[in-house]
């Protein structure tokens, strides 16, 4: 057999072996998954709570989402990330996830195609307005629903996907629900699977805030969890059923026996959202128009939070970052007309990005906020800043004179010179009874208690501002309007309080570091729009025609690498 001959059956042989070998690892990958996450912020890599929910499903959990369809670059962009973080959930889960994208424009006539929108917004997805080019190239107006509706053993709730805070660019909140999709998924699919909801209370009796000042962050709350309310009166028992109580607002001395009992509580490993204002200030009595003053809030719990790491500095903070009020700028006589005017005492906070509590959070409204110290030298327990005042911050003493002529003064920036003054804690660790070495008979004289003098480990959040959790009430003929919290009727807008609070509790009851899937950070690598335009030729030359030049390059060297091999070969 000829030299040739031999290499032509040599180089069939090895066609052959390649060949087999792609059937084998083709047939192999359809029995076997793996998969390696090379990116940078592991975008890709499913974190272990994830895999533990979804591993624990008992029954098949049905994702629809309406995002397919005519959509908007970034859109797409979202869907194709959707799709992805679906599809390890499936790999996961195995036939308990099931998943489809749904277009509600498909093959539907108008009355029904508004049917199909009524049926999704009643069903809790909130729509959204974009802008897409029509088969003639024209811009039209379409409504899309960035969410979907998760269906188990016949409950449905719904989930939107689609992060809008008014402070950052559309991009930015595209990238910001792409990083949030394995929290929001995974939260959602434990929420309607989970038989047995953790129980929360509402503290009451010493003057807090009643049903309807909290009624819009206590229906939000009853989504997740079993909420009461709960008077102690000096009950041993009262907190025993809850894993995390709220104290917001207590204008009234709290009693020493129901300190104690919270103070067990915590011991035993309960949790405390505590919201307390340091000062009392009436804002009824400035919304009438008349001066208010500001004085001490005679609450009885410094030497509580003192103990257990904190202090609430009975002080006012003037901001300049704050909110608007309108001010009657008309004169006597005249009919009213109000103007926005900047209001000091109402500061708003930006909520820091590197906690899973306040990442992604709209501006956080407050209301005659007051700075907190951290105190102690308590190893155990761990302490975090969740929320700060801006870089120009004024402190007012007290007892303090307020009126809204006051907006009529100006601002002299010269005189704010605090920044970022701490209003809420978070802490975590073992805590020490405020109780030690104190009688208890005194003060349970009728009841015996199994007194705790060093706490297992619990967590609490501490915030200088009880009016983060409260919202507007509008009074009517027929009753009690409540207003959705963190809604400013006069400007508009809605502030992040109620998330903020709702990730304050859920990070409260979560055991399993569920929240945490919150602080994933995904980079958002834009194109230098400027750089782009100005170089976009010599890009277009380095994309299209270096590449082209480089295989052309490459085939005459192997070529000429053939033809020297083989007539070297046949020479011999």
């Amino acid at each position: 057999m000829s030299v040739s001959g031999k290499i032509k059956i040599k180089n069939i042989k090895s066609f052959a072996a390649l060949l087999l070998m792609l059937l084998v690892v083709n047939a192999l990958s359809s029995f076997f998954y793996f998969r390696i996450d090379l990116t940078e912020d592991k975008r890709y890599t499913i974190q272990p709570v994830t895999r533990e929910v979804l591993q624990g499903l008992d029954d098949i959990v049905v994702i629809r989402a309406y995002l397919d369809g005519e959509l908007p670059v970034a859109f797409v962009r979202m869907k194709k990330a959707l799709a992805e973080t679906l599809s390890e959930f499936k790999e996961i889960a195995g036939k308990k996830i099931r998943f489809e994208f749904v277009n509600p424009y498909s093959n539907l006539g108008v009355k029904k195609q508004e049917q199909l929108f009524r049926q999704l917004a009643d069903k809790g997805l909130i729509p959204t307005n974009v802008h897409i080019k029509d088969s003639e190239g024209a811009m039209i107006q379409r409504i899309i629903f960035p969410g979907c509706i998760i269906t188990y053993r016949g409950k449905e709730l719904a989930v939107n996907l689609l992060r809008n805070n008014p402070n950052l660019s559309g991009d930015e909140n595209i990238n910001l629900s792409i990083q949030n999709f394995e929290y929001v998924l995974v939260d959602a699919i434990d929420r309607v699977t989970n038989v047995n909801r953790q129980r929360i209370a509402f503290i009451q009796g010493h003057g807090e805030f009643d049903e309807y000042e909290t009624g819009d962050i206590e229906r939000e709350l009853a989504q997740y969890y079993e909420v009461s309310r709960v008077i102690i009166n000096g009950d041993p028992d009262a907190l025993k059923p809850y894993k995390t109580i709220i104290i917001a607002g207590p204008s009234r001395p709290m009693p020493e026996a129901d300190k104690l009992i919270i103070d067990q509580f915590i011991m035993q490993g309960g949790r405390v959202l505590w919201l307390v204002d340091p000062v009392s200030v009436s804002i009824d009595s400035l919304s009438s128009g008349a001066s208010t003053l500001a004085f001490m809030n005679q609450h009885n719990l410094d030497d509580m939070l003192f103990r257990y790491g904190v202090r609430l500095n009975p002080l006012l903070i003037q901001d300049i970052q704050c909110a608007v009020i309108p001010v009657n700028t008309a004169l006597v006589g005249q009919e009213p007309r109000f103007v926005p005017a900047p209001w000091l005492y109402y500061p708003l906070l930006i909520p820091p990005a590197n906690n899973p509590i306040t990442k992604g959070l709209n501006l956080i409204q407050t209301k005659f906020i007051s700075p907190i110290d951290t105190v102690g030298f308590n190893d155990e327990v761990k302490k975090r800043i969740l929320l700060s005042t801006s870089m120009e911050t004024k402190l007012v003493k007290i007892p303090a004179l307020i009126s809204l002529s006051q907006v009529s003064k100006g601002i002299t920036r010269y005189e704010f010179q605090h920044s970022m003054l701490p209003v809420a804690v978070e802490l975590q660790g073992i805590f020490k009874s405020n109780f030690r070495n104190r009688p208890l008979n005194s003060i349970l004289p009728n009841s015996t208690i199994n007194f705790i003098d060093k706490s297992s480990f619990t967590k609490m959040i501490v915030v200088a501002d009880a009016d983060i959790i409260r919202n507007d009430i509008q009074r009517r003929p027929n009753g009690a309007y409540v207003i959705p919290l963190g809604y400013d009727r006069f400007t508009q807008q809605t502030y992040g309080n109620k998330e903020l609070v709702v990730n304050m509790v859920k990070y409260l009851c979560d055991d399993n570091g569920l929240l945490y899937l919150r602080s994933r950070d995904i980079k958002l690598r834009l194109l230098d729009r400027k750089r782009a335009v100005s170089e976009r030729l010599y890009w277009q030359l380095v994309n299209m025609a270096l590449p082209s030049i480089m295989l052309v390059v490459a085939g005459i060297f192997w070529n000429f690498a053939r033809r020297k091999k083989y007539t070297f070969t046949n020479a011999k």
